[in-house]
């Protein structure tokens, strides 16, 4: 039994996502796609999709929150793991990434349950607290621009149930979060993140090391569970 954490280099991650990732044929030519373009970074990997998806059948979920959507591969894994009445509502800036992440949506079948709002996200999620969608999403995934990410996290916890899930994606930075000489925005803004959700008492936490660090921040309050 390891006492932390086990290097996962290239063979064993190779090996890993052989005997685990279950990838739909409709999310593989998805990745495909949005390999070629120039931002294809952006893009969750496939094992971390599946394990979102695991995410919001575990909680039941059955309305979920994304604010940042790209070429739209975690709304689709999401969407795809949810039942038929549910629902994924995206934050996005971009017409031409999201134009992407229609296709395939539409593609997947799953258009229905996804609909997507263009405009800064925090104004997004400031209209949906406004117009009384405060404590009714079961699950967010928050993926944008890193400056924001601590006004994400407020709105979003607004926006989540009592025991619902929020996760936060990139906040190991691929490793910058540790390098003293990086004191870029973006870098500043998750370190700050990550120190501040430490010490809030709003959530239940964990970071999971999987792509590029992902954060579950459980919503306390009065739910079922407690």
């Amino acid at each position: 039994m390891a006492s932390r954490i086990i290097a996962v280099d290239e063979p064993l991650y190779d090996y890993l996502t052989s005997v685990s990732v279950r990838e739909p044929a409709v999310l593989q030519a998805l990745r495909r796609e949005t390999a070629a373009l120039e931002n294809s970074v952006m893009q969750i990997s496939a094992d971390q999709g599946q394990f979102m998806a695991l995410l919001v059948r575990l909680i039941g979920a059955k309305k979920t929150l994304e604010v940042g959507t790209f070429t739209g591969y975690s709304s689709l894994a999401v969407a795809l793991a949810l039942p038929e009445d549910g629902r994924v509502v995206c934050c996005d800036v971009s017409p031409d990434f999201t134009r992407v992440a229609r296709r395939f949506w539409a593609r997947a079948g799953v258009a229905h349950k996804i609909s997507l709002g263009l405009g800064p996200a925090v104004e997004s999620l400031q209209r949906l607290i406004d117009s009384g969608h405060a404590g009714t999403f079961d699950f967010a995934f928050i993926d944008a621009d890193k400056s924001n990410y601590s006004n994400y996290v407020n709105l979003c916890h607004e926006l989540v149930r009592p025991g619902g899930l929020i996760a936060v994606d990139n906040v190991l930075w691929s490793g910058r979060v540790i390098d003293p000489a990086e004191q870029d925005k973006d870098t500043l803004a998750i370190r700050a993140l990550n120190e501040a959700l430490h010490h809030d008492e709003r959530f239940d936490l964990s970071l999971v090391p999987i792509g590029d660090g992902l954060t579950l921040l459980r919503k306390r309050g009065s739910s079922p569970a407690g």
